[in-house]
């Protein structure tokens, strides 16, 4: 397996959490935002695919790449293997990318410019694997979507399976917030246990659920950050210094919903991104969910 150090997490909240360089409270440094990296369903399954790739190649060497291009076994659904040489030659695919094979692809870029094919090459001489992130054209809604590619080195190639990052829509954010004022609304402790299952109904992709207490203002729960329960919620800003949580809470003040818009970590691809959280009330409890921008 291959770990991704997300430093950007460190810079989150820290024993001394910063933004651009400048420390925060202490309080705020015990709440770690270092917490489990969410695996979405589309990783899992291409993690599989690479898996039975990789054991192809080595069983049958350099020819048997030539199957990705023509075998239903190295394709499922939206995602299928590819294979390039460690010079940069690539090999085989059946994707969008099988317009590449013949050619040296060490200095192709992607829509922002980014070399990627020159990573992947890299990490794989580097660490024999790993993972790479960049812009691809995705033929679902047609347009350049951040992509991910998991690789492995078997011997002078490599083989590799990329899926496109996971994007929720801000019905699919609505949707879980009010199931989530539901489940509160019915029993809060069973609730705010299944808010902080990572393999549960209320942890799907880049979404999830954080709720807190009005009274004290503490969260209770947070899946994507679980160092943050029973810490101060209006300690916890976003990169620009706002204090969001308690922007939610005075909206609620007024309303028993709302919405709030800001910067925050992304637990799917470990960037910061602009960030739409809707909120209700449910009592003396917040709850929230919010979608990540495109």
């Amino acid at each position: 397996m291959f770990t991704r150090i997300r430093i950007v997490r460190a810079l989150v909240l820290g024993g001394f959490a910063l933004w651009a360089g400048t420390a925060l409270p202490q309080d705020v440094g015990r709440a770690r935002a270092d917490g489990p990296r969410i695996v979405t369903a589309a990783e899992k399954r291409a993690a599989v695919l690479l898996e039975r790739a990789v054991r192809h190649v080595q069983a049958h060497g350099e020819a048997g790449v030539q199957a990705f291009a023509r075998e239903e076994q190295f394709v499922d659904r939206d995602l299928y293997a590819y294979a390039l040489r460690t010079d940069g030659r690539f090999l085989a695919s059946c994707g969008f990318s099988a317009a590449l094979v013949g050619t040296n692809v060490l200095d192709y870029t992607d829509a922002e410019g980014k070399p990627f094919f020159h990573e992947i090459v890299r990490l794989a001489k580097e660490q024999g694997g790993g993972r790479v992130e960049y812009k691809w054209f995705n033929p679902a809604d047609s347009r350049g979507e951040p992509k991910v590619t998991l690789f492995r080195k078997v011997g002078g190639l490599i083989v590799a399976v990329g899926y496109f990052s996971p994007r929720a829509t801000p019905a699919d954010a609505k949707a879980m917030v009010d199931a989530a004022a539901k489940a509160v609304k019915a029993d809060e402790a069973i609730a705010f246990a299944a808010f902080q299952r990572i393999d549960g109904r209320f942890v799907r992709d880049d979404l999830y659920v954080f709720a807190v207490d009005l009274r004290s203002r503490r969260f209770v729960a947070y899946a994507a950050q679980p160092g943050l329960v029973g810490t101060d919620s209006h300690r916890l800003v976003d990169p620009t210094r706002r204090h969001i949580v308690s922007e939610m809470i005075a909206q609620l003040g007024q309303s028993t919903s709302g919405k709030l818009d800001y910067k925050w970590l992304n637990p799917v691809s470990g960037k910061i991104e602009s960030k739409r959280s809707y909120i209700r009330r449910v009592g003396e409890t917040m709850v929230g969910v919010g979608y990540y921008k495109r």
